[in-house]
C-alpha cells in the first residue's frame, strides 16, 4: 500500500515540466515591453 503511494507521487512529480526558463523568458519580456513603453512616453512628454 505504502509503496503504491511512492510510485504514484513519483510518476506525478516527473510528468510536471520544469517551469524556470519560462518564468525568466516572461520576465524578461516583461521588462522588454515596460522599458520600451516608458521610453515611448517620455519621447511624447518631451515634446
Amino acid at each position: 500500500m505504502n509503496t503504491e503511494k511512492r510510485k504514484q507521487l513519483k510518476s506525478s512529480q516527473e510528468s510536471e515540466p520544469n517551469l524556470k526558463g519560462t518564468l525568466i523568458s516572461v520576465s524578461v519580456l516583461g521588462v522588454v515591453i515596460l522599458v520600451t513603453w516608458f521610453g515611448v512616453l517620455m519621447l511624447y512628454l518631451s515634446r
